[in-house]
């Protein structure tokens, strides 16, 4: 690696996985590290942030675990102020915590839907809201917001969807306050990814389907949207902010009839 993030110190919320395949945040947190910067780990299940961490320490990364409720207040101030107590410093926050519930507004309960926007939405606000303080202090800061292309597309959960759609507003909001405080904010909308919260449900013939769905025809991991938190954390990105940046193999620019022909092509 070429220490991109050397002398950073990172905040990664859901750095755990809850399978043995490496998802968005556990791989986001494994690279940073990589990268040299210093990095808590948070997760809902301390186990899983842990695993995560005695991953880093085995690469000679340097890092520390948390259970985190990010839709609780409390626990995101803990969360930041580990991070300040530990290594003084915040350089990079990257809200990659998410849940989803299958069904649509006549099928909703209303409980499902505040958890949903509260996991999803209401974290990265409450995360923001105690880092922003210690990263104007720094400058040159980073905001990653794990948004989806099911935010831009239907996804058989309207909540899901919903609130993806909202992190896209939330983040160039955010980018627009404050940016001239030194901090970038940018999400990234990952496609039909491949890891352990879908991989249960997965067979050869879904996993087919989902890989023909991209124009690259390819089938994406977490470290994919891992390699592009790193561009947007470190300073190669320091002119960019207000981005949506689709991983998605070009899901987001085909059709069903272009998926089905190129399905059928000979390459």
């Amino acid at each position: 690696m070429s220490a991109r993030l050397k002398g950073k110190v990172a905040i990664v919320a859901g750095a755990g996985a809850s399978g043995t395949i490496v998802g968005n945040g556990q791989a986001t947190a494994i690279l940073f590290a990589r990268e040299g910067a210093e990095v808590v780990c948070a997760d809902a299940v301390e186990k899983r942030a842990q695993a995560t961490v005695d991953m880093i320490a085995k690469e000679g990364g340097s890092a520390c675990a948390l259970r985190v409720d990010v839709s609780n207040a409390a626990d995101c101030k803990a969360m930041v102020d580990l991070a300040l107590e530990r290594y003084g410093r915040i350089d990079i926050l990257d809200n990659n915590v998410g849940i989803s519930v299958r069904a649509d507004v006549l099928e909703v309960t209303e409980e499902q839907w505040d958890r949903v926007m509260a996991v999803n939405v209401k974290s990265i606000v409450l995360a923001s809201k105690y880092a922003i303080p210690a990263m104007r202090k720094t400058g040159g800061c980073s905001i990653i917001n794990i948004s989806s292309v099911a935010g831009l597309r239907a996804n058989q959960s309207t909540p899901y969807s919903t609130s993806k759609a909202a992190i896209v507003g939330l983040t160039r909001s955010m980018a627009g306050d404050h940016g001239r405080e030194g901090i970038r904010v940018n999400c990234i909308l990952p496609g039909l990814i491949y890891g352990p919260m879908t991989a249960p449900r997965m067979d050869e013939d879904i996993r087919r389907k989902r890989r023909e769905a991209g124009a690259l025809g390819t089938e994406g991991t977490g470290w994919d949207v891992a390699n592009a938190a790193v561009f947007l954390a470190s300073d190669e990105s320091r002119w960019i902010t207000g981005v949506a940046l689709p991983v998605d193999a070009g899901f987001l620019v085909m059709s069903p009839t272009t998926s089905v022909r190129l399905a059928q092509q000979k390459f």
